[in-house]
């Protein structure tokens, strides 16, 4: 495992068993329609560019989220929760005052296994939080 500075977060990440488990992922599963919305716009990297950028540094495909949720919809967009979920541990996880004004992404854990049953242990997720366009036609 090596060590990274993730925003204020201090991690090990072993990178191989992550791109390993990728590697044979076929992403999120779910068909219902926001599901289907987000791997859309996913698939084509028509997410915020800050959260591309993660991503491909870390090698993974937008498209491979290991959860996707619609929070709700409003005129902004469709507001989502999606993660990934990375193999390797918490160093140093930041105060509350470091992190109250981050609002579009966390490191957490998530023992949840739903979208990734068989990730290797230990993990964590990268959580983010993003307000996207409706792409699919009528609701």
């Amino acid at each position: 495992m090596k060590k990274y500075s993730f925003g204020c977060y201090q991690l090990e990440m072993d990178m191989d068993a992550t791109m390993k488990w990728y590697g044979q992922s076929k992403g999120w599963g779910c068909e219902c329609g926001h599901c289907r919305n987000f791997s859309e716009l996913a698939g084509k990297k028509a997410l915020p560019a800050h959260i591309v950028e993660i991503l491909d540094e870390l090698g993974i495909s937008p498209e491979k989220a290991t959860y996707v949720c619609e929070l709700y919809t409003d005129d902004a967009g469709v507001h989502y929760q999606f993660s990934y979920r990375i193999a390797g541990t918490f160093i140093e996880v930041p105060g509350k005052a470091e992190t109250e004004h981050q609002t579009e992404w966390r490191c957490c854990h998530e023992p949840y296994p739903y979208g990734a049953p068989d990730f290797p242990e230990p993990h964590f997720d990268l959580e983010f939080y993003a307000t996207l366009p409706w792409v699919l036609g009528e609701v």
